[in-house]
């Protein structure tokens, strides 16, 4: 399939698909005019990179998951990747999970004053960006 098709079925713009063959991510086939021809595994992939990127993974971890789903390749480095990304998946969803409570608990106040303090954003976990407490 020309490009265009492949852009169709995958969602992605051609530019984007020519910007991951530039990068090595996808290798369509020639024609014997030069032309890209895709094959549906080309497509399935071009799905896979979109969807990698938009849960979050880097594009550097992104190409090793490719790698390693390749024919032959060994299963354990996607499964250490992915198992990585659980947790940091989790971490995330509990740290917005506390911040929806300390929000929740702000439409709850009475008055329309500032709260006379913050002490769910203390729940929350520590790793990665500091949160800073507002002056009251």
């Amino acid at each position: 399939m020309n490009i265009g098709e492949a852009a169709r079925r995958s969602g992605l713009p051609a530019k984007t698909i020519r910007n991951y063959e530039d990068m090595g991510l996808v290798k369509p086939a020639r024609a014997s005019n030069g032309y890209r021809d895709y094959a549906e595994r080309d497509v399935q992939v071009l799905r896979f990179i979109q969807r990698s990127l938009s849960l979050g993974f880097p594009l550097d971890e992104t190409r090793r998951l490719l790698a390693v789903f390749a024919p032959g390749a060994r299963r354990d480095e996607a499964q250490r990747l992915a198992r990585r990304r659980v947790r940091e998946i989790d971490r995330k969803i509990e740290e917005l999970q506390t911040l929806r409570r300390a929000l929740a608990g702000l439409m709850d106040e009475a008055a329309p004053a500032c709260p006379r303090g913050w002490p769910v954003l203390d729940e929350m976990p520590n790793e990665g960006a500091r949160v800073a407490r507002p002056a009251i």
